[in-house]
C-alpha cells in the first residue's frame, strides 16, 4: 500500500501522542485521509515510525473531536460530515461566537483592537492577490484573538473544539463567489463594534457572520453535490 504519511520527527517538545494527534488531523483537513476512509492502527504506526500506543490516544481524542468515527467491530474511519452535522455544529457555535463576541466587547485590550485591524489590513491584500491559504491562515488569527479577548478559557476550550470539526470545510466556504468581501466587511464591522465596546453590535454582527457563513457553505455543498450527480 502506498505510503501517504511522513514519519515523524522526535525532537519536538511536544507529548509524543498530540504530535500524532496534529500528524493525522492535518492530513484530515488537507484530505490526504479522505472521509470514510479506515484508519489502521498499525498501518499508521508505521508509516509515522511510532508505536500504536500514541496513535491509540490520538485517534481516541479526534474521535471526540468529530474527525474519526470508531465503529464496534468495524474499526476507526474518517468521518464524513453529513449537511445535518454542520448544521449543528453551527448552532452551537453560532451561540458560543455570539456570547464570546459580546464578553470580547467589554473586554477587549487596545492592543488587541490594533491585532485585530492590522489582521483585517493583511486580509484585504490577501483577498486582491486571492491567496486562500494565507486568508484562511489571517482569519484563524483574527478569530483566536476574538476569543482570547473574551477572557474566557472554558468558552475558548469549547469553541476551538468545533472549529476544528468544521476546519476542512473553511475553504470551501471561502471559496464561494463573492464570499470573501462579504466576510472581509462582517470582520470590519465586528472590529467597530469591539472599538465602540457595543456589547448589542457585537453579538449582532458576530450571529450575522456565522449565519452567512453555515449560509454559503451548505448552499456551496449542495450545489457541487448535485454538480457531481449530473456527471
Amino acid at each position: 500500500m502506498e505510503r501517504r504519511l511522513l514519519p515523524i520527527k522526535l525532537d519536538s517538545y511536544q507529548p509524543l501522542r498530540e504530535v500524532v494527534c496534529e500528524t493525522l488531523r492535518s492530513a484530515i483537513v488537507s484530505g490526504v485521509l479522505q472521509p470514510g476512509e479506515r484508519l489502521m492502527e498499525i498501518q499508521v504506526a508505521e508509516e509515522l515510525g511510532v508505536s500504536r500506543t500514541p496513535v491509540r490516544e490520538a485517534i481516541r481524542k479526534l474521535e471526540l473531536e468529530g474527525f474519526v468515527v470508531m465503529i464496534p467491530r468495524r474499526g476507526t474511519y474518517v468521518s464524513d460530515l453529513s449537511i445535518k452535522d454542520i448544521t449543528e455544529v453551527f448552532e452551537v457555535r453560532t451561540s458560543l461566537d455570539i456570547l464570546a463576541a459580546g464578553l470580547a466587547a467589554e473586554r477587549i485590550t487596545e492592543e488587541e483592537l490594533e491585532q485585530m485591524e492590522r489582521l483585517l489590513v493583511e486580509i484585504g491584500g490577501y483577498i486582491e492577490h486571492n491567496d486562500m491559504e494565507k486568508i484562511v491562515e489571517a482569519d484563524s488569527q483574527f478569530h483566536d484573538i476574538l476569543y482570547r479577548a473574551s477572557r474566557n478559557e472554558r468558552l475558548v476550550g469549547i469553541i476551538n473544539n468545533l472549529r476544528e470539526q468544521l476546519t476542512r470545510f473553511r475553504s470551501l466556504s471561502m471559496s464561494y463567489p463573492g464570499r470573501l468581501k462579504a466576510m472581509f466587511a462582517e470582520h470590519t464591522r465586528m472590529v467597530e463594534s469591539l472599538g465602540q465596546r457595543n456589547v448589542a453590535l457585537a453579538q449582532q454582527f458576530a450571529g450575522e457572520h456565522m449565519a452567512n457563513a453555515e449560509q454559503v457553505l451548505l448552499k456551496n455543498m449542495l450545489e457541487r453535490g448535485a454538480d457531481s450527480s449530473e456527471e
